[in-house]
């Protein structure tokens, strides 16, 4: 059964994440982590993109891929309990999709925060590993 996935909004909560000082850096995104204080076994995500990614325009659209990549793969594979912030980097509007998965997928093992619950989120397992 999946968590309830929450989201993150006021800036004391991304504030108290990256406090944490937790954090994978992938080439595509960085996800930050931290318990939750909430006595909660949802997952909590915040997204957020500075000015470095581009004007907003392009903000915007990190932000948006990274919240589609979330929706995908925090569900099944993050550990619930937890407070996420997903970053935007500069080449995160230009990435492929599937490489976001990946690298979201890989941070979360990094961070030993990976739930096993079948195949990698966004992974044909039918499909031969190039």
């Amino acid at each position: 059964m999946s968590p309830a996935v929450e989201r993150l909004k006021r800036r004391p909560e991304f504030l108290r994440v990256a406090g944490a000082r937790r954090s994978a850096a992938m080439p595509g995104l960085v996800l930050q982590a931290r318990k939750s204080i909430a006595p909660t076994e949802a997952v909590r995500i915040g997204f957020t993109a500075s000015k470095k990614v581009g004007k907003a325009v392009t903000r915007n659209r990190a932000r948006r891929r990274l919240k589609a990549v979330a929706a995908m793969v925090m569900p099944v594979h993050a550990e619930p309990g937890h407070d996420y912030v997903l970053i935007a980097r500069g080449a995160t509007p230009d990435r492929p999709y599937d490489a976001l998965v990946r690298d979201l997928n890989k941070a979360l093992k990094r961070l030993k925060l990976w739930r096993d619950e079948g195949t990698e989120a966004g992974v044909d397992s039918t499909q031969p590993k190039t």
